[in-house]
């Protein structure tokens, strides 16, 4: 199966981190995001959801000043992992945002 890994830095503790990714997982559009599941663990968030009838799953880990993101991608998937990619660091870059 095809891995994203990535860092996003940023200027926030973990908690902070933790506690906007909380209120943004609960804010995802419906009509593109479908079936989330989450389980926090300490400061490690292990997700899945379908987008588009593709099944993503994966963690993040929250830390003082970065979020380290490891996602798990179907081998049909491959051709929009930039896309991916790029559109997750988007949303948690401006997530992290002070």
């Amino acid at each position: 199966m095809p891995k994203i890994n990535f860092e996003v830095p940023h200027q926030l503790s973990a908690e902070e981190s933790r506690s906007r990714l909380e209120r943004f997982t609960e804010s995802l559009p419906k009509d593109q995001v479908s079936d989330l599941e989450q389980t926090w663990e300490g400061d490690k968030l292990t997700f899945s959801f379908k987008t588009f009838a593709i099944k993503v799953a994966g963690d993040l880990t929250t830390a003082d000043q970065k979020l380290l993101v490891n996602i798990d991608l179907p081998f049909s998937a491959m051709v929009f992992k930039g896309k991916i990619e790029s559109e997750v660091k988007k949303q948690l870059e401006r997530l992290t945002r002070s």
